[in-house]
């Protein structure tokens, strides 16, 4: 009895020391990419401009290295983007600050997102604004950016597959859009569903690409081109338009 006793004792000693070494290495592996993350924001963010304090916090609170594939974590916290599978890719860190700043969110607001991709620029979005609606054509990638950001926490953020040149009817306007691929013009549905007074930016054009920056004023829109880009295209309806002219 007194032998099975000692050797209850030796196992549960045996369990929490493995748990608290585990839990050890697990804040270790925590704090690198912590580290990780405030670096990328340090120098490829703050020293190249980004100044909006919302947008630097969210950027150092999204850990990135959860939204890459796995053998590309080591690269999660460098200045490029990097492939996410069916020809799609995550943005690089500083596009990603540079056209959420562009946007001026406020905590109120509404945003739709066209391109989910990883989820990302979802999370990002979502550390700022009210809510964020988002949009990927390809359906396993927004079944995977939806899992991710449902395990993260993020209650804001409402993900389906679909074609985004056609936008979200149903839950326009928006005080803001952002268009994560490029399309050759600018899709008249998603200014259709820009609120007055609203902000959209987006990469337009083929073979050469820029960020255009869009405001909606009187039902008018005004374009103020900000600088050049390489997106992945527009696919889906746009296309299609494209190709019966």
């Amino acid at each position: 009895m007194k032998m099975r006793y000692t050797l209850l004792v030796i196992i549960l000693i045996s369990v929490v020391i493995l748990s608290m070494s585990i839990s050890s290495t697990s804040q270790s592996v925590d704090n690198k990419y912590e580290q990780a993350r405030l670096r990328m924001v340090e120098i490829q963010i703050e020293r190249r401009g980004i100044r909006d304090e919302s947008v630097l916090r969210a950027m150092r609170s999204v850990p990135r290295h959860l939204f890459v594939p796995s053998n590309l974590i080591r690269s999660a916290y460098t200045d490029q983007p990097l492939p996410i599978g069916h020809n799609q890719t995550i943005s690089q860190p500083y596009i990603v600050a540079y056209m959420t700043e562009a946007l001026h969110l406020k905590k109120e607001d509404k945003v739709l997102e066209i391109g989910t991709g990883s989820g990302y620029q979802a999370a990002v979005l979502a550390e700022i604004a009210d809510s964020v609606y988002t949009i990927e054509i390809v359906e396993p990638l927004a079944k995977s950016a939806q899992k991710k950001l449902d395990k993260l926490g993020y209650k804001n953020i409402f993900c389906k597959a679909g074609d985004g040149y056609l936008g979200w009817p149903e839950a326009a306007p928006f005080d803001a859009i952002i268009i994560t691929a490029a399309p050759p013009r600018i899709p008249t549905p998603l200014i259709e569903q820009l609120k007055e007074g609203g902000r959209m930016i987006l990469p337009v054009g083929e073979w050469y690409q820029e960020l255009v920056l869009i405001t909606k004023r009187d039902g008018k829109i005004t374009k103020k081109k900000l600088l050049p880009v390489r997106f992945v295209p527009m696919t889906g309806e746009i296309q299609n338009q494209e190709n019966t002219k």
